[in-house]
């Protein structure tokens, strides 16, 4: 790579990288996204939230690329509206890998997403979901989570916490399903070796570019694979400690256009306000 075109491709997070906590991107940060795909890099968003829950987003930053979703098992075209390609989670592999945690956990709150642009979230009894753009369906009947496919499956505990149910779900169930946390309250599991990093090389390959062209930023542990992957990754400040000590960096909190600083370095403005 040139000196002039450090990275080709710019990965972005979106919950606590790229949104601030109101879920807005600020000026600063839009202005130094179009700095770097002025200068010939390309931005892709590589993001948890599946299709059906971050579309909103997109379209509010009348953002036209592709889009990584649900951890990598959706590669979503935002400008035409169209799924590219989708990864689902078997099952019948799901309802064992539970069965197993709950075997040394007691009884999970659980929560399913369903396949497709328009896909559902179906929460158990006691799963506290987090509002948004998809009204959640509540079901009854445990057997319903399993009546359609999904791509992925969350997982709460009444009284372990996220770090605590993640080294459970691993150590006895590791095999079987992916295991991840996204953020706050949010455990998941994914499709075997499913992961932000393979979603974000399909698409990365769709647009002609490699691993050595990628600075990815992130927040949550989801995105180690991510920073695996890319030739240079970075935290931010409000990262999760086990993401922080995989970086290559750490920048500015989402709320202290910690990406801006990073890209404005790399691409050649200062910010001077």
């Amino acid at each position: 790579m040139s000196p002039e075109l450090p990275f080709r491709l710019v990965a972005t997070d979106l919950d606590g990288t790229l949104l601030r906590s109101d879920e807005t991107v600020s000026e600063r940060t839009r202005a130094a996204l179009a700095l770097a795909t002025a200068a010939g890099a390309a931005h892709i968003v590589v993001t948890g939230r599946s299709v059906a829950w971050c579309r909103h987003i997109l379209d509010a930053l009348d953002y036209r690329g592709l889009a990584v979703c649900g951890q990598g098992a959706q590669v979503y075209h935002a400008g035409e509206h169209r799924l590219l390609t989708e990864v689902t989670l078997d099952r019948q592999l799901a309802g064992l890998a539970v069965a197993k945690i709950e075997a040394e956990t007691g009884p999970l709150h659980l929560a399913a997403s369903r396949d497709g642009l328009d896909g559902e979230v179906l929460t158990g009894p006691g799963y506290r979901v987090k509002e948004g753009p998809v009204a959640a369906v509540p079901i009854t009947e445990a057997a319903e989570l399993w009546a359609a496919p999904i791509t992925k499956l969350y997982l709460q505990h009444p009284t372990l916490d996220d770090d605590a149910l993640v080294a459970v779900a691993r150590s006895v169930a590791g095999g079987l399903v992916g295991v991840t946390m996204a953020g706050a309250g949010i455990v998941e599991l994914l499709p075997l070796g499913l992961s932000k990093a393979t979603g974000l090389s399909l698409a990365a390959r769709r647009l002609g570019m490699r691993a050595a062209d990628t600075i990815a930023f992130g927040d949550m542990p989801n995105d180690i694979p991510m920073f695996g992957w890319a030739a240079h990754g970075v935290a931010m400040a409000n990262a999760h400690p086990e993401l922080r000590a995989v970086a290559d960096e750490v920048t500015g909190s989402h709320d202290e256009d910690g990406i801006a600083t990073v890209l404005e370095r790399l691409f050649g403005r200062r910010h001077s306000g």
